[in-house]
């Protein structure tokens, strides 16, 4: 054993003990970190705006505080960006993590000192935290490759701006930096077909052992390793254990990661965000995410079904309950109060507080009063291709309303397969039984002949990845919505279907 091994193993049991600390007094972490976000951000203009120095209790926040999303937040981040200071946090930010708006273009979320500290450390303790569990360590000494945006930072008026991912590749420990893959010219490379061929030519003759990225540019990656080499990854790369990886669910993509892969590899689930680094899955043994309650973020939940109520209850940790779908809340060290985030999410356990990603709570089907949430569609998918010896590239699902002439609406699955079930009649069936046994609503449509069965529209190869460039979204942080409630991105495959 190498002398880094034994050292990542002290540091991991150190870690691992020092987190015990606040993962056994979830409550108290809670509550101390909502005490001193107000007291810090107390003579801030947003702090004065709504008068922190009288918040005592959650139920004072609740008064004076509002849900916000970024666009109702806008008028003070914009205070930011043009260089102010002590608007949203003390000083100002350390850097703008950049990201795609939905309705303003661009989006500037705030990264203060405070915050990135606690990014990175997310990010370390995931992987000590495995280390600890299984005692393995021998992929200290072997390469390791996170498939990012460019590092390279503009500047808007004295703060630093780019990707998440961009900005995080500036805090690799310089312990990993001889580890590190690929070369810092290569990760600057901006196209990414272009930055991803660079880094096969980088990585095929080199010892991997950690790979780590969005599920479907990773797969990207892998498949042009096998097709530039003739191997599959687990023969390329004979020391490859662990894949890290965040953004979406890794599950639809597990049967084919594994056939590229040749066999398994353990793998770490990460929620980070540009507004905060949420949770990371803490145990190979158990299914879900340790939500990270010493953070410097404090979190509410609204259940998903009363969100849009006006009288919809906030509540903290202590009152969440199992199996709910929740939208999550959060107030931060970067300057993000009551910031409704956009996912959903359900704790799987209690103790300690694990959860799913759950979904978008603007990102569900609900057309006929279903309530479909991005868990269910993806767990529909993982059951019918384990029944069908399937694979698949990639999904996204819409509702039909408007169908052939006395036939029923459906939801519609557009589907690119990397190996077509060996029955697509058992396929689809396997689809539709598991979303009926998932969602009451859902069955009690088919069975009132509101809804027929779902169909699947197959599109042709490479056609998600076709029509990502074709709206300039391919690459980097960008992945295909999973599903939505009306027909735009539907409508945009439609040229990809096969004929």
């Amino acid at each position: 054993m190498s002398l880094k091994s034994v050292a990542a193993k002290i540091f991991a049991r150190n870690i691992v003990k020092k987190n015990a600390k606040w993962i056994n007094n979830p409550v108290e972490a809670q509550e101390k970190v909502f005490n001193h976000l107000i007291t810090k951000a107390s003579k801030t203009q947003f702090g004065k705006d709504h008068k922190f120095n009288t918040i005592k209790t959650h139920s004072d926040f609740t008064r004076n505080v509002p849900i916000r999303d970024y666009e109702a937040l806008k008028g003070y981040v914009e205070k930011v960006v043009k260089g102010e200071k002590d608007i949203l946090w003390p000083r100002r930010p350390i850097y703008f993590a950049k990201t795609s708006g939905t309705t303003s273009g661009a989006k500037y979320i705030p990264i203060t000192k405070e915050s990135i500290k606690y990014q990175i450390e997310a990010s370390r303790d995931a992987i000590l935290n495995y280390i600890y569990e299984t005692g393995e360590t021998s992929f200290v000494d072997g390469r390791m490759i996170f498939l990012q945006g460019s590092p390279v930072l503009e500047e808007k008026n004295g703060i630093k701006l780019g990707r998440l991912s961009g900005i995080s590749a500036h805090y690799v420990p310089k312990y990993l930096q001889k580890n590190r893959l690929p070369s810092w010219e290569t990760n600057c490379i901006e196209d990414w077909e272009t930055k991803v061929n660079k880094i096969v030519e980088e990585t095929k003759d080199e010892n991997m052992s950690i790979i780590a990225g969005i599920p479907s540019w990773v797969q990207m990656y892998f498949e042009k390793l096998q097709a530039t080499t003739g191997k599959k990854v687990g023969d390329l790369f004979k020391n490859f254990q662990l894949f890290i990886y965040g953004g979406v669910n890794y599950e639809p993509y597990r049967a084919k990661f594994e056939n590229l892969i040749g066999r398994k590899v353990d793998s770490i689930e990460l929620f980070p965000a540009s507004e905060g680094f949420f949770a990371y899955q803490n145990s190979q043994k158990e299914k879900g995410m340790l939500l990270l309650l010493n953070s410097g973020i404090f979190y509410e939940f609204i259940k998903a079904d009363d969100f849009f109520d006006e009288k919809a209850k906030r509540i903290t940790i202590k009152d969440v309950e199992i199996g709910v779908n929740y939208v999550m809340i959060i107030s931060t060290n970067a300057g993000l109060w009551g910031y409704n985030l956009g996912d959903t999410v359900q704790f799987i356990s209690l103790n300690p507080y694990k959860v799913i990603v759950s979904g978008r709570i603007k990102h569900f089907i609900s057309a006929f009063g279903e309530h479909v949430i991005a868990k269910e569609v993806e767990q529909a998918m993982q059951m019918a291709i384990a029944d069908t010896a399937a694979s698949i590239n990639e999904f996204t699902v819409a509702p039909q309303i408007v169908s052939q002439e006395n036939e029923l609406p459906y939801h519609e699955w557009f589907i690119e397969f990397e190996k077509e079930p060996d029955n697509m009649e058992r396929f689809i069936s396997t689809l539709d039984k598991t979303m009926q046994k998932q969602n009451s609503y859902y069955l009690d449509l088919i069975d009132g002949k509101i809804l027929q069965t779902l169909k699947i529209t197959k599109i042709q190869k490479n056609g998600f990845k076709d029509y990502m460039i074709g709206i300039g979204k391919f690459g980097g942080q960008n992945k295909v919505q999973r599903l939505s409630n009306d027909r735009k991105l539907a409508d945009g495959l439609q040229q990809f279907k096969v004929k």
